[in-house]
């Protein structure tokens, strides 16, 4: 079974990086985006990870023949460190720059950009309602051979199978921020996943570059987010119960373990608005000052202000300086 057509559902921070990485390597490449407004939001994402991305090639080119350069290279766009040549990482570059052009679409009509479809990646906030709607709206749409996956970093494929009209070929594959350098991709089916479909997926992953990582059984979080939601959760519940500020958090972290990162700078990476979505899933979230209430109103509040994240030039850090 050849995936060559994709279509990414939702422009978002990992919608994008995903939809590059296909594009990367050859595959064509189809965005779904509700109206004209989240067009406008989506295009500088696209720009700005493809330039992050020729930058970090360029930077490998650099480090050819240093020791250090194994050791940082983006493993998502060069599959052999070992045998990369200045002349091959040029050839990458130039092909990256082409394929940006001439493999990425918009699409506003949803039955337009699942038509030829080969893959379906679901790529939207942490709202399992929208998820229902969206896929209620997608089934009749999809062709048959459609594979259907979910990028979705808490939730159980099983929870919404019965309303994408082909749970046989519904499951997730979960990626981790900067695909391009941490080019993980978690599988991870359903019961009534189809043993051959998940096998399917685990290709395309390599396809795409990333190191499939299987997972047995559902697990909420999945393998990564089942370590990092408790650890970023910890972090917050410091900061909204007063303990310390972020900043002193986050150094904390970085200067006791050799982290290059602190929670609250990985918080503005992974966005507040789905730090807010997966936090109001916990029922004591609706319990007035509950450590989970405090750290809602903390996250909403930032929300409300448009201080989102990265991608919005503040989060809990100004990146506008």
């Amino acid at each position: 079974m050849e995936l060559n057509k994709v279509t990414i559902i939702g422009g978002g921070v990992l919608g994008s990086q995903i939809g590059l990485m296909a594009a990367y390597v050859g595959k064509d490449v189809t965005f779904w985006l509700r109206s004209e407004g989240s067009v406008e939001r989506t295009l500088p994402k696209l720009k700005r990870y493809g330039e992050l991305m020729i930058t970090d090639l360029l930077t490998a080119k650099a480090l050819l023949g240093s020791p250090m350069g194994k050791f940082v290279y983006p493993k998502g766009l060069i599959r052999d460190w070992d045998s990369a040549t200045a002349e091959g990482i040029d050839k990458l570059v130039a092909d990256a720059k082409e394929r940006f052009e001439k493999n990425v679409h918009i699409e506003l009509d949803l039955g337009k950009a699942l038509g030829d479809a080969d893959v379906v990646i679901e790529a939207m906030a942490e709202d399992p309602k929208a998820k229902i709607d969206i896929y209620t709206k997608m089934k009749d749409l999809m062709p048959e051979k459609t594979i259907l996956l979910t990028n979705s970093s808490t939730l159980l494929p099983s929870s919404f199978a019965e309303y994408t009209g082909r749970p046989e070929k519904y499951l997730a594959l979960h990626f981790a921020n900067t695909i391009w350098k941490n080019n993980t991709a978690e599988v991870m089916g359903h019961p009534g996943t189809c043993p051959d479909i998940y096998n399917e997926t685990v290709k395309f992953a390599d396809e795409i570059n990333m190191i499939p990582l299987q997972l047995h059984k559902e697990q909420p979080g999945y393998i990564l987010n089942s370590m990092l939601v408790p650890f970023l959760s910890s972090a917050q519940a410091l900061l909204a119960t007063g303990v310390a500020d972020f900043e002193t958090i986050d150094k904390t972290w970085e200067l006791a373990t050799g982290a290059p990162a602190g929670p609250f700078k990985i918080l503005d990476i992974v966005g507040l608005e789905t730090a807010y979505n997966i936090n109001l899933m916990k029922p004591e979230t609706q319990v007035e000052g509950s450590v989970s209430n405090l750290i809602g109103k903390m996250l909403k509040e930032k929300i409300d202000k448009g201080e989102t994240g990265v991608n919005a030039g503040k989060g809990f850090y100004d990146y506008k300086k």
